[in-house]
């Protein structure tokens, strides 16, 4: 104290003053030291958790040289210990797994042989206990800038159970593609709004085009103008399911339409999101001329020309949703018959396709034999059904029946209806529609069901009979509007003084307007008699 004694107050103050910011800083430092500290020991943590191993060792060129100077404690997940490597028991070379020790060896001389200064391995090491492990090497050249001593640093990521992923992965890719190029039947893989983005070797095949030019199209664009527009205006409805099916046509390199059949579902994500979509294609153009032909001999047992009875003028006429369907219309007339009775017949096999044209030309010709024979309506009808029944019970199928026989002499009519809709008698003079009922299973579902027939006379000159299938008046439109039955008798009013042959045209004609020429769902059959 006896220093201080003589010294001025204002410096004993001024000294205090220093001491307490030296004071000050000290402190400052001991809590960088403390927060330094603190970080080092949570980095420490991280490292030991982590799969990342850190590493520094010499860059010298003598192999023997390059020891390691820093190695992080997690290199224990291998089974050993920091200190095999610092002390250089242990060189880090040493654990390269023996397939890929070459390898490696030259990689590393193509990467110094380029001056390239940070790079990637993947190899395995093989751990204290004789496993062997994929690790991914991520290593840089750094240059100590006090000392100039070059040193190689990185981390060493253990990713064995990623890479075993990868490899299932892989193979299970090339098998995939494997299965679709030797694929009989073209394949389109697409994402979620139906580009493609892979094809197969068959699909480019088909249409003579590239890979090249076809990836990177849309679905739609790569089918024919005459079917893009169906698929465009209901694209919603055919893409919205998991699955989908249609029948379209593509256009080839050469401008040829090939037709097929698309078969496609979505692909979805782990987590169940929309990834995409995938498609087979298949060729169907022997399918198609066969299903041609098909409907060429189909076409031959419906009546070639309507029969010409006095007091009669008679017009029928079907068409197909497919090359063959299961509508059936026919006119018998026996000749050297003395009442001169014409039958005119109208059916619908359930459903549509080669089953049921099939069975429609079953059904036409138990019916014509039959009909040769002895017997009342009732009598063919109720033997029909009973043949029916024994032949596609077990299917499901059945058919429904319009049996119409007319008396021009005794202007008289009988009729069964067998689960068929009501044909209609059009008076013009009193502008009423008479539906021609009556009760009646249709045929193939009760064996032993009892058919009556319904009677109406008197008819009179003018009036028009009219016998169809539902296809005429459930037609929709692009809009999902309904053709409709009073549509129908709207044209029917509309043309009921001309000939029987142009009202069933105007009919087809409104018909196709009104549908837009929009694929057609179901077959379309209708047979128009005129009293004369």
């Amino acid at each position: 104290m006896d220093r201080y004694k003589h010294t001025p107050k204002q410096d004993l103050i001024e000294e205090l003053a220093a001491l307490r910011r030296e004071l000050d800083a000290v402190k400052r430092h001991t809590a960088g030291l403390q927060q330094t500290a603190e970080a080092h020991k949570h980095a420490a943590l991280i490292i030991e958790k982590s799969p990342a191993i850190l590493f520094r060792r010499l860059a010298a060129d003598d192999l023997k040289q390059r020891k390691m100077v820093y190695v992080s404690e997690n290199i224990s997940r291998f089974g050993y210990t920091a200190d095999d490597f610092m002390s250089n028991r242990i060189m880090f070379r040493d654990l390269v797994h023996s397939d890929d020790s070459e390898r490696t060896k030259k990689e590393i001389q193509e990467f110094v042989s380029k001056n390239i200064e940070s790079y990637k391995q993947i190899y395995r090491i093989v751990t204290r206990n004789g496993e062997a492990r994929w690790i991914e090497d991520h290593t840089s050249v750094v240059v100590d800038t006090e000392t100039g001593v070059k040193y190689h640093q990185g981390i060493v990521e253990d990713i064995h159970h990623r890479k075993i992923a990868e490899d299932k992965l892989r193979r299970s890719e090339e098998k995939y593609r494997r299965i679709i190029e030797t694929a009989g039947e073209g394949f389109l893989l697409m994402d979620k709004v139906l580009d493609v983005i892979d094809v197969n070797n068959a699909y480019c095949r088909l249409t003579g085009a590239s890979r090249q030019k076809i990836i990177g199209k849309n679905l739609v664009d790569l089918i024919d103008s005459k079917h893009r527009q169906f698929i465009l205006a209901n694209r919603d409805d055919l893409f919205s399911q998991n699955t989908y099916e249609f029948e379209s046509e593509l256009t080839c390199v050469s401008g040829a339409s090939v037709p097929v059949l698309i078969h496609g579902n979505m692909l979805y994500g782990d987590i169940g999101a929309i990834m995409g979509n995938m498609a087979f294609v298949t060729d169907m153009t022997e399918h198609k001329k066969a299903l041609r032909l098909a409907g060429e001999v189909q076409k031959t047992l419906l009546p070639q020309h309507a029969p010409e009875v006095p007091g009669l003028d008679i017009c029928g006429k079907t068409l197909s949703c497919d090359e063959i369907g299961g509508d059936y219309y026919d006119f018998i007339l026996q000749s050297g018959d003395p009442k001169n009775l014409l039958s005119v017949v109208v059916g619908d096999i359930s459903g549509h396709g080669i089953d049921s044209a099939l069975l429609m030309t079953t059904a036409r010709a138990f019916l014509r034999m039959r009909a040769s024979m002895a017997g009342s309506i009732t009598e063919i009808v109720s033997a029909m059904n009973r043949h029916l029944a024994r032949d596609i019970f077990d299917t499901g199928k059945f058919m429904t029946l319009f049996y119409l026989v007319i008396d021009a002499k005794k202007r008289s009519i009988e009729w069964i209806r067998a689960g068929h809709e009501p044909a209609w008698l059009f008076d013009p003079k009193k502008n009423r529609f008479e539906e021609l009922k009556g009760p009646g299973m249709a045929l193939g579902v009760i064996e032993d069901y009892g058919y009556g027939s319904n009677h109406r006379h008197h008819l009179e000159k003018g009036q028009v009979i009219i016998v169809g299938t539902d296809g005429i008046w459930e037609g929709h439109n692009k809009a999902g509007e309904m053709f409709g039955k009073e549509r129908l008798q709207s044209l029917i009013r509309s043309y009921a003084s001309s000939s029987a042959r142009i009202l069933l045209k105007a009919v087809f004609d409104e018909h196709r307007r009104f549908t837009q020429d929009a694929r057609r769902e179901d077959d379309l059959t209708m047979v128009i008699i005129k009293i004369l």
